[in-house]
């Protein structure tokens, strides 16, 4: 090779590398930007990142995230002004977490001739075993564990920080898986802390077992995030979890 063509070699290599990267760095930082978004901007970006975002608001999110109920297929859920619409069957997470914070929007029709349980009714459930329940409880006297931000039919929300129907709504929640010994035998039961809107409506809430008949694997395996279809046109957005280690370093 001669002087001439090492020389020009040697600046498309530059070039290609300084392209590559800068696509690179592009990519990473949309990366960035996105899951911020997600996330609010509520969290270091350190933090931020480690997040799996399960839905942003794109058609495509369903697709790569969500399955329905029972099957391998892909979920039915419609997007519909950057938000999913309950209809097609309950929907899981193909992502299985074991501690997690989760973050999830909500929004429940206005249904004023529905009574109880019929009456915008969905549900989180955390690895696929612990409902947090989703209904139009808005206005309520009283309210039990069957109502919005009830550990469904085990724990009453603390407090009534409810909107009204047809307004976004928002969960924040802590949850600590089960824990087994070496034999898999019981040591602790799951344990889960509840924001609604922003207020504490679960305070380390201990879930003596599964709200629900299914497992999704054994009860000690990690599990996924279930969004209930029952029946009511309910919607979400913004769903992300933030995966959590079991314990921090063992030292001072």
């Amino acid at each position: 090779m001669n002087t001439l063509s090492a020389t020009i070699g040697r600046r498309v290599t530059v070039g290609l590398i300084g392209s590559l990267a800068a696509v690179s760095l592009a990519a990473s930082a949309a990366s960035s930007a996105g899951i911020k978004a997600a996330t609010g901007g509520r969290m270091p970006d350190s933090v931020a990142q480690k997040a799996v975002v399960l839905f942003s608001g794109k058609a495509e999110d369903v697709a790569a995230n969500w399955l329905k109920h029972g099957s391998n297929q892909n979920a039915a859920w419609k997007v519909v002004k950057g938000a999913m619409v309950a209809g097609g069957g309950d929907i899981v997470s193909k992502q299985k977490f074991t501690d997690f914070l989760l973050h999830v929007e909500f929004k429940v029709p206005y249904m004023p001739d529905a009574k109880g349980q019929g009456r915008g009714n969905s549900g989180v459930f955390l690895q696929g075993r612990y409902e947090i329940q989703v209904l139009d409880s808005y206005g309520l006297d009283e309210v039990g564990s069957g109502d919005c931000g009830g550990v469904y039919g085990k724990g009453a929300p603390l407090l009534k920080a409810y909107k009204k129907p047809r307004e976004w709504q928002n969960y924040d929640i802590v949850f600590r898986a089960p824990r087994f010994d070496a034999d898999k035998k019981l040591t602790e039961h799951a344990r889960v802390t509840v924001f609604l809107n922003g207020a504490p409506i679960q305070n380390n809430f201990q879930i003596d077992g599964p709200t629900w008949g299914e497992n999704f694997g054994e009860i000690w395996e990690p599990g996924p995030i279930v969004l209930q279809d029952h029946g009511n046109p309910c919607e979400f957005r913004n769903v992300w979890v933030l995966p959590l280690p079991e314990q921090g370093a063992q030292r001072y």
